[in-house]
C-alpha cells in the first residue's frame, strides 16, 4: 500500500489550490503535446499545491480504445512536474475510474507515473450497492491514497447516504473526500460523516462545489458528536473552474484563509460579494443553463483566449459551446475584470518564446 508522504498531507490539510487539468487538442482531435505540456507549466508557474489529471476536465474518452490517451496525459504531466524541480510541495493526483478491475488497474498506472493520490470517480455505477461501491474503495485504497469524490447527478454521479459516508470515512488510506454533489444537503451529510468519524483528523476536504466555492471555503461547520463539539471545514479546492484563471484563484484562497485567521465583518462582506461574481462566472463557464453541455468547451474558451490551447475542440464532436454561451463568457469578462489572470498569462507565455 502506497501512503502519502508527509510533507503532501501537510500540503493537503493547509489547504491548496488544485486545477482539474483539461486536454489540449489541435483541429483534427488529435492531442496538442505542446499546449498539453504548457498548461501543467501555467498550473505551476500560478502558484497551484497540484494538478488532478485523467479526470472530468481531461474528458473520460481518453480512455477510449480508439482515442488511448489515458497514459499519455499522465506520462506527459508527471514529466513536466519532475522537469519543473520546484523547491515547494506539489501534488500529483490522477483520475480513476471504472469498475473494480478498471479502477486498480488504472491506480497502478498512476504508481507508475508517480502520482501521489488517487481522485476515486464513482460515476457509472447507479446500479451497485453502497456496500459493493465502498468494497472498490478498499480495494483502490490498498494500491494509493485516496480522494473521495461526491460528484453531482446531473453529470454522472448518483446520491449516496449519511451511512455511506460514514464507512467511507473510516477506511484506511482514504486522505482527502471532494464534494461536488452541487446541493448543500448531501455536502452537509459529507461533512457530518466525516466529522463523526474516527479519522476526521485524516481526511481533508475539498470543494468541488462550483457554485459555491467561496461560501465552502469561508465556512466552519459544527456537529454535537456524542458529548463533544467538532468543528470541520473545507481546506481549499480541487476544481474544474479553478482550471482557467488560476493565478486569481490561488489569490482568493489566501484572502480566505487570512480572514478565517482573523475574521472581521468588512472582509466576510467582501468575500460574499466576490462569492457571487466567481458563481456567476462559472454559471457562464460551465453552463449549467443547458444541463452543463457546455461545461468543457466553457473552460477551453478561455483559455483559447489566453493563448494557452489553439482552440475549444473536444475528443466527442458534440461536445461545443452551447448557443450564447461565448456571450456569457464576454459578459463575465466584462463584468468582473478583476478575476480573470491574463496579464498573468500574457507574461507567462512571453517568458516560455
Amino acid at each position: 500500500m502506497r501512503t502519502l508522504d508527509n510533507t503532501l498531507q501537510q500540503l493537503l490539510w493547509e489547504g491548496t489550490v488544485i486545477p482539474a487539468h483539461p486536454l489540449a487538442l489541435n483541429e483534427d482531435r488529435s492531442i496538442d503535446e505542446t499546449h498539453q505540456r504548457l498548461l501543467t507549466q501555467y498550473y505551476m508557474a500560478s502558484g497551484a499545491g497540484g494538478i488532478a489529471v485523467a479526470v472530468h476536465s481531461t474528458q473520460f474518452e481518453i480512455r477510449d480504445p480508439e482515442v488511448n490517451l489515458f497514459e499519455t496525459v499522465l506520462k506527459w504531466a508527471s514529466e513536466e512536474v519532475e522537469k519543473a524541480a520546484l523547491q515547494r510541495p506539489f501534488i500529483k493526483i490522477a483520475g480513476i475510474c471504472g469498475a473494480t478491475a478498471q479502477a486498480i488497474q488504472e491506480a497502478e498506472t498512476a504508481l507508475k507515473y508517480g502520482y501521489d493520490i488517487g481522485l476515486l470517480s464513482m460515476g457509472g455505477l447507479q446500479s451497485w450497492t453502497e456496500q459493493a461501491i465502498l468494497d472498490r474503495v478498499r480495494a483502490v485504497a490498498a494500491i494509493i491514497p485516496v480522494f473521495g469524490f461526491y460528484l453531482q447527478p446531473a453529470v454522472g454521479g448518483r446520491i449516496f447516504s449519511y451511512s455511506f459516508w460514514r464507512q467511507f470515512a473510516e477506511i484506511e488510506n482514504v486522505v482527502a473526500i471532494k464534494c461536488a454533489s452541487f446541493n448543500r444537503y448531501q455536502t452537509l451529510d459529507v461533512m457530518r460523516a466525516v466529522a463523526s468519524s474516527s479519522r476526521r483528523d485524516q481526511i481533508a476536504m475539498y470543494t468541488g462545489n462550483d457554485d459555491n466555492i467561496v461560501n465552502d471555503l469561508m465556512t466552519t461547520y459544527n456537529f454535537q458528536v456524542g458529548k463533544e463539539n467538532v468543528s470541520i471545514d473545507f481546506k481549499g479546492g480541487l476544481l474544474g473552474h479553478w482550471a482557467v484563471w488560476t493565478t486569481k484563484a490561488v489569490e482568493l484562497l489566501h484572502e480566505i484563509k487570512t480572514y478565517k485567521k482573523q475574521p472581521d465583518n468588512l472582509a466576510a462582506s467582501r468575500l460574499l460579494s466576490k462569492a457571487i461574481a466567481v458563481t456567476d462566472s462559472n454559471a457562464a463557464f460551465f453552463d449549467p443553463a443547458n444541463a452543463f453541455h457546455g461545461c468543457i468547451p466553457g473552460l477551453h474558451e478561455i483559455l483559447c483566449r489566453q493563448g494557452l490551447m489553439k482552440g475549444t475542440w473536444c475528443l466527442n464532436p458534440e461536445e461545443n459551446l452551447s448557443i450564447g454561451q461565448k456571450e456569457e463568457i464576454d459578459r463575465v469578462y466584462s463584468d468582473y475584470p478583476d478575476l480573470n489572470d491574463d496579464e498573468f498569462v500574457k507574461d507567462f507565455l512571453k517568458s516560455r518564446s
